[in-house]
């Protein structure tokens, strides 16, 4: 993410533009380029945000329904989040996240490698006036304590495809449950 976000003046930036060139040199005509540019642009401003709201990963997925769907192609969007918490024990800080007004629903405690953590999910309806496609967002998500008692990771898989919760609630867990809030063997400091 960071990588996406460098300055233009600076060395980081020459190599997001060397690396964004080729993508950009694809484009038919002048007219397609620019749009190129702005659609990066574009996906800029939205990782600047998520960042503002202490996202430190986000990963786009783009791939077939094959459970159903008639292998029509599937957007998700993977992330993580940082969030400052009072310290309290780890498994109450995993309850309270899903006590938020956001509606969490279909809310699961578990016990995972890393510590307590809750499932929850959220269905978002469409935002009126936006450009994008009048289908609700769901998002699910885990909630990792950490074991400083004072920061939570939330991970998030947000897709259009609400039919396919069950399948990302899965693939949602399976993540989590890789988690560790330790270095891996063999990691340097």
């Amino acid at each position: 993410m960071e990588t996406f976000l460098t300055e233009p003046e600076t060395s980081e930036g020459d190599r997001l533009r060397v690396a964004v060139a080729p993508l950009v040199a694809k484009a038919p005509t002048e007219l397609a380029r620019q749009e190129y540019i702005a659609l990066l642009a574009s996906g800029q401003r939205m990782l600047r945000t998520l960042r503002e709201h202490g996202t430190v990963h986000c990963s786009l997925g783009l791939h077939r329904d094959d459970v159903g769907g008639g292998g029509q192609p599937l957007l998700s969007l993977f992330t993580i989040t940082w969030q400052d918490t009072p310290a309290a024990p780890r498994a109450a800080t995993a309850a309270r996240a899903v006590t938020a007004p956001d509606g969490h629903r279909r809310v699961a405690y578990l016990e995972l490698p890393c510590g307590p953590a809750t499932v929850s999910e959220t269905l978002r309806p469409p935002v009126t006036g936006s450009p994008l496609p009048r289908l609700p967002l769901l998002q699910v998500h885990a909630h990792l304590p950490h074991p400083d008692c004072k920061r939570l990771a939330v991970l998030t898989v947000s897709s259009t495809a609400a039919a396919r919760r069950a399948e990302y609630r899965a693939v949602l867990e399976g993540i989590a449950d890789t988690v560790r809030f330790t270095a891996p063997l063999g990691a340097v400091s």
